[in-house]
């Protein structure tokens, strides 16, 4: 199929017309057909998948090991579980009728951290289930609110399957007048299938705040059309035009955007909508039906001075609340960003690793509450799933700091907004090339932090985020990846220490003498400690004793699926990292070849060349190479 083809076809969804009578029929055939804005959205949302986080040991940790729902429909959306399930659980409980059907679905959280997003998203999911309307009503009249509940409830009920709670609808103004023409003879009313659409403003609409002073609520229940005023009067149904918000939305859904912002008489009509189902227009005709969802979000100072106003008391118990904080993981985080710059010619551009990383370390450290009797960048990595135990003891649990940091975390701290603007002046710092890495990141951080003229004390913290965490825990990533690049043959090395160690751990727990088979030297207990103490304190092992036991046992279950050899060095994070520490605890061979300082020899110029050619595997350009090296080799002199 052709482009254009594709999109003729995407764009012409005809109205299929029916009779009342073979509306009923569908009924019967497909319940979706008579289905809530809320049962509609349900189904678009899909069914949720179910990930056992104890599968992930990182995923247990942050969810304590629970089974948890996870959305496709949403699945661009990170670290957003708890939000999604909160939106989700509306829908269901408004689908089977409970009191969220009668409940403003409204979304408060800080700015930049995806209300509108969602709001959009779930506009979209709208679209993809029809409704059926009586043809010709400007406020989309649902076909069964032609039929009383007390009347026609048993035959409906009997003869098609629609339960009682899908009638009692109100009949508007508009239907009333063409009943009175057609002698109440429903049969002459004709059923149309409609789909929802954000660009026609079918079922789907969008309100924002206007001017205080002169908005009124017109802009949710329409008013008189004046130029229809030569041919119908006033009063009359057909000189009105139902072009407000709540008319457009009817049996769909109506965005309310920065809702707290308009004057609270505005909002009156939303109150009757929600709870009674109708609202009343600005002429003296009947009530307007309403059946659909109202989706509301603003910012928290809109929101705290609205709740704190006595006046607006019926409002708040009209209110379903869903937080939506900033994101507090900062592997989600990263995913946050590199969406965003999909969007934007920077996804083709270099980006160092370590780079997303560090601004998400930064981003997620400015949104955490600072917890009593630990450091916050063990929080931060508690919080994305980081096991502590080892080099941390001071470290508590994810539950732990959630409990002290109370319900209002991560509703502070720098956006995601404004840390893609952060990301975006990096990428265009150097003139000759449009690439990031961590060091102009941490430059041009300090810079914005001086501009944007914070509180004095939030400048001081943010500043010291940057000197304290996260420019010496950069300085040490990049000491890592500088030596890695250096050494060619670690690999074969790192082996060796990792096999060593299990060895002597293993003798050290059973408490038995070990004899060298290539030298035929025995250590004892005490000199096994030794030998392994040399590993462990270059690593800051907390619980050398726990930690030996941990490893021997890993290894022990490895070695029975790998016909009894040890597995790789690198197969256990921990151990891992702490070999890592041993093997590079002595830098002094590599500083000559990662200098970019005139070399001695062609030797030590092919050892460069190389080094470099294996930092560019990794990720970095050549100019980045020299930009890091140098950076490395000054923070090293002042530390």
């Amino acid at each position: 199929m052709g482009l254009f083809n594709q999109y003729i076809e995407r764009y012409r969804r005809e109205e299929e017309e029916y009779s009342l009578e073979e509306f009923l029929d569908i009924c019967k055939q497909d319940p979706s057909a008579y289905a809530s804005a809320a049962e509609r959205m349900l189904a678009a949302i899909g069914e949720a998948e179910l990930l056992d986080t104890r599968q992930n040991p990182r995923m247990s940790r942050i969810f304590s090991n629970k089974v948890i729902k996870v959305y496709p429909a949403f699945k661009d959306f990170y670290g957003m579980e708890e939000t999604i399930e909160q939106i989700v659980s509306y829908f269901r409980h408004a689908a089977q009728g409970l009191e969220e059907r009668k409940q403003i679905l409204y979304l408060l959280g800080p700015v930049g951290g995806g209300k509108s997003s969602l709001a959009e998203k779930l506009k979209h999911l709208m679209e993809k289930a029809p409704f059926y309307a009586i043809k010709g009503s400007p406020v989309n009249d649902s076909p069964l609110s032609l039929f009383a509940a007390d009347e026609d409830g048993d035959i409906l009920e009997q003869e098609y399957g629609i339960a009682r709670r899908y009638l009692g609808k109100v009949l508007s103004p508009w239907a009333v007048k063409r009943l009175h023409e057609y002698n109440g003879d429903i049969t002459k009313f004709r059923v149309v299938k409609r789909w929802p659409s954000v660009l026609g403003q079918m079922g789907i609409s969008k309100t924002e705040p206007g001017d205080e002073n002169n908005q009124d609520i017109s802009s949710l229940v329409g008013k008189v059309d004046i130029r229809k005023l030569e041919k119908y009067s006033q009063d009359d149904v057909d000189a009105y035009s139902f072009s407000g918000g709540l008319c457009l939305s009817n049996q769909g859904l109506m965005e309310f955007v920065e809702m707290f912002k308009a004057p609270i008489k505005v909002l009156h009509p939303l109150l009757t909508a929600t709870q009674e189902g109708n609202y009343k227009g600005t002429e003296g005709f009947g009530a307007i039906p309403f059946d659909g969802v109202i989706l509301a979000h603003s910012n928290e100072s809109e929101w705290t001075t609205f709740r704190n106003n006595k006046n607006n008391e019926a409002f708040l118990d009209r209110i379903y609340i869903v937080k939506v904080p900033y994101c507090l993981r900062v592997s989600e985080e990263v995913k946050i960003y590199e969406k965003l710059m999909q969007h934007s010619s920077l996804s083709e551009a270099p980006c160092a690793p370590g780079t997303l990383e560090m601004l998400a370390r930064f981003s997620v450290l400015t949104r955490l509450k600072e917890p009593e009797n630990s450091s916050i960048y063990s929080k931060m990595r508690i919080y994305d799933g980081d096991n502590l135990k080892d080099t941390d003891p001071k470290a508590k649990s994810y539950q732990e700091y959630r409990d002290f940091a109370g319900v209002d975390e991560g509703m502070t701290g720098i956006s995601t907004r404004f840390a893609f603007k952060i990301l975006s002046r990096v990428f265009n710092f150097d003139h000759t090339e449009v690439a990031a890495n961590p060091v102009h990141l941490l430059y041009i951080l300090e810079q914005q932090i001086e501009q944007e003229q914070f509180a004095p004390e939030v400048e001081q913290r943010y500043v010291a985020y940057l000197k304290e965490f996260l420019s010496p825990h950069y300085a040490e990533y990049i000491e890592k990846e500088l030596q890695t690049a250096y050494l060619e043959s670690y690999s074969e090395y790192g082996q060796n220490i990792f096999d060593r160690y299990v060895t002597y751990a293993d003798m050290w727990i059973q408490d038995q003498e070990y004899r060298d088979p290539d030298t035929g030297e025995s250590l004892d207990r005490g000199q096994l400690n030794a030998e392994l103490e040399k590993i462990e304190k270059a690593a800051s092992i907390a619980n050398p004793k726990d930690f030996r036991h941990e490893v021997v046992n890993f290894v022990l279950r490895a070695r029975a699926q790998n016909h009894g050899k040890n597995p790789a060095w690198t197969s256990y994070e921990k151990l891992r990292v702490v070999i890592e520490k041993r093997m590079f605890s002595s830098t002094e061979d590599l500083l000559p070849v990662i200098s970019f300082n005139a070399k001695a020899s062609s030797e030590e110029q092919k050892k460069h060349h190389d080094f470099v050619q294996r930092m560019v595997t990794k990720g970095y350009t050549d100019k980045q190479v020299r930009l890091l090296a140098e950076w490395y080799l000054r923070a090293r002199k002042t530390s």
